[in-house]
């Protein structure tokens, strides 16, 4: 069974700076894209990165210049550095993966979601 497990949500003020973390475990074959969605009370959950297992990565227009997504393979583990956060940013955070089975079936999966809060 694959679990994605996430930390390091919490409480900043505006103009501070964030590091989200997300592991992938359990027994797999391999991953695919991973990535970052966030969803404010009263809205959809969107997209805020993705990043595949090799190339360019993507950013929703709202965070561009101010979050980094990376992902360290060896660990697969996917890493949002979110700066200069914004009230607006304020969100239950989400990790995804897309993740291949040993058999290979390809399938997504969500983490449990990290609250950030930014204040004023």
């Amino acid at each position: 069974q694959v679990q994605l497990v996430e930390s390091g949500g919490g409480l900043v003020q505006a103009g501070g700076s964030l590091r989200l973390s997300c592991t992938a475990a359990g027994s797999f074959r391999t991953i695919n894209d991973m990535g970052w969605y966030r969803q404010a009370p009263g809205k959809q959950r969107e997209l805020v990165a993705t990043i595949p297992s090799g190339g360019s990565t993507n950013y929703a227009n709202s965070v561009k210049g101010r979050f980094t997504i990376s992902r360290d393979n060896a660990k697969n583990t996917v890493y949002l550095q979110m700066n200069s956060l914004k009230p607006e940013d304020t969100a239950v955070y989400y990790c995804n993966a897309k993740i291949i089975s040993g058999f290979g079936i390809r399938r997504d999966y969500w983490g449990q979601g990290t609250q950030v809060t930014v204040s004023s």
